[in-house]
C-alpha cells in the first residue's frame, strides 16, 4: 500500500481559474518522491493541501489508506506525528529569539512526545551533521546551510514517517545547497521524502519518483531515471534543456 495516494485531486481559490486539475500519483512507502515545476505550476498547492492546510474540493487525498480530514482536529494531531515539514527560507523558518533546543524539541513538545528531550535533540542534530554544543545558541549565530540543517533537525526529531521539504534549498548558495541535498540524500533512506521544487537537477539528485507540474495538470509522472533519459512531454524536455548538460545521476 503506498504511503500517500492522491486521487482525482482538484482546488481553486475562490472563483477563479482551478489551481490544481485531475491530480493523481501514488508515493510508495520509503520513496522520494520530486514534485517539480515552475513558479505557478500548482506545486505549492499541492504541498499546502499535503500538509492539510487546504482542502480539497474535489478528489481526496489518503494517508496511509486513510482520507486526510484537514477539518478533523483529532485526525490531524495523529497525522502531524508522522508528518513534518522542511519549509524553503532558512532564515524566517526559525524563531530568531529562541534558542537551537527550544526551536528543534518543539515538535516534541506540540506532539507530546515522551522521553529525554534534550537526549533526542543532539541525536538530530547529530544526524545532520551538527554538535550539542549550538543547544543554547541562537538561529541569528549560524550561516543559512547551518540553519536549514537545524530546521531538518527539527523536522525529524520526532521520527515522522514523511518528509515534505518545499523548495528546501533553493534560498542557499550553489556550495552549501551541494551539502544540504547530501544531507538530504542520507537522511531520505529512514524515511519517505516529498520534496517540492523547481529544479529539475535537484529534484534528480534526490528523487527516485517525480511528478511534474504544468498550470494545474500533471503531465508527466513515474521513475526519475526514466523520465531523465527519454522525457514525453514537451514541458518536461524544456525544463531538462533549461538545465546545461545536467547528467542522470549514477545511483538514479
Amino acid at each position: 500500500m503506498s504511503l500517500i495516494s492522491v486521487e482525482n485531486v482538484g482546488f481553486a481559490y475562490g472563483t477563479g481559474r482551478a489551481v490544481l486539475e485531475d491530480i493523481s500519483f501514488q508515493v510508495p512507502r520509503g520513496a522520494n518522491v520530486g514534485l517539480v515545476g515552475e513558479s505557478g505550476s500548482g506545486k505549492s498547492t499541492l504541498l499546502r493541501l499535503l500538509l492539510g492546510l487546504e482542502t480539497p474540493q474535489k478528489g481526496r487525498i489518503l494517508f496511509d489508506g486513510a482520507p486526510l480530514a484537514a477539518r478533523d482536529k483529532r485526525f490531524m494531531r495523529g497525522y502531524r506525528t508522522r508528518v513534518q515539514a522542511v519549509f524553503q527560507d532558512p532564515y524566517s523558518s526559525l524563531n530568531p529569539a529562541h534558542r537551537i533546543q527550544r526551536i528543534v524539541t518543539e515538535p516534541l513538545r506540540s506532539l507530546k512526545v515522551a522521553g529525554d528531550h534534550h537526549k533526542m535533540a543532539q541525536a538530530a542534530l547529530e544526524a545532520v551533521g551538527l554538535g550539542p554544543d549550538i543547544l543554547q545558541r541562537y538561529p541569528r549565530q549560524f550561516s543559512g546551510g547551518q540553519r536549514q540543517r537545524i530546521a531538518i533537525a527539527r523536522a525529524i526529531v520526532a521520527r515522522p514517517e514523511l518528509v515534505l521539504a518545499d523548495e528546501a534549498v533553493s534560498a542557499l548558495d550553489l556550495s552549501t545547497r551541494v551539502r544540504v541535498v547530501d544531507l538530504f540524500q542520507s537522511i531520505s533512506q529512514q524515511m519517505t521524502m516529498i520534496f517540492v521544487s523547481h529544479d529539475m537537477g535537484v529534484v534528480a539528485a534526490l528523487c527516485d519518483h517525480m511528478v511534474v507540474l504544468d498550470r494545474g495538470r500533471i503531465v508527466e509522472a513515474g521513475e526519475t531515471r526514466a523520465i531523465l533519459r527519454n522525457p514525453q512531454h514537451a514541458y518536461t524536455q524544456s525544463l531538462l534543456a533549461s538545465i546545461p548538460r545536467m547528467p542522470v545521476p549514477a545511483q538514479i
